[in-house]
């Protein structure tokens, strides 16, 4: 990836251009593809506001706008990864904030092909080293899927 330090600076670089994860500017926040993908077509939205490490951080209309990009940030996850992976079952949506000291909000696809014991359980059940695994690192094999994500959230902007 062409930018070495965006990861430190997410929300600065995606306000700058620089944060090669961005699939779009949404109305409150950035739809980006996650750091790793062992769970294909995970993403978050980070919030576009430097500084809000909580929803409560936003002002209600932002606030607002935010979690309606969220919906749209999901919705478009869900229809892209159910075309590509037909044993895609849902999203799992979670606001956690717990590591990183800004908002934003995870969007994990979840599939019939996970091992049984975690198909019902948190995603942060999986094994630890799916984190840090190369093999599940954002890629070029993610193109596609990143394409047909980013192509849904145009779709779902331009039908409201």
């Amino acid at each position: 990836m062409p930018y070495p330090d965006w990861r430190n600076d997410r929300i600065g670089t995606a306000l700058r251009g620089e944060n090669p994860t961005v699939l779009r500017r949404l109305s409150a926040g950035f739809a980006v593809i996650g750091d790793v993908q062992f769970l294909p077509g995970y993403s978050v939205l980070l919030t576009e506001q430097p500084g809000a490490e909580r929803l409560t951080d936003l002002p209600r209309p932002r606030r607002l706008a935010y979690l309606a990009d969220l919906d749209r940030l999901a919705e478009a996850v869900e229809l892209a990864c159910r075309a590509a992976d037909p044993a895609f079952r849902r999203v799992n949506i979670e606001i956690l904030g717990n590591k990183d000291p800004f908002l934003h909000a995870h969007i994990w696809p979840r599939y019939a092909w996970e091992p049984t014991h975690l198909v019902q359980r948190p995603v942060w059940d999986h094994p630890r080293e799916n984190w840090s695994d190369p093999h599940h690192a954002l890629g070029p094999a993610h193109d596609p899927l990143r394409a047909a994500i980013t192509a849904e959230l145009d779709a779902l902007a331009a039908a409201t």
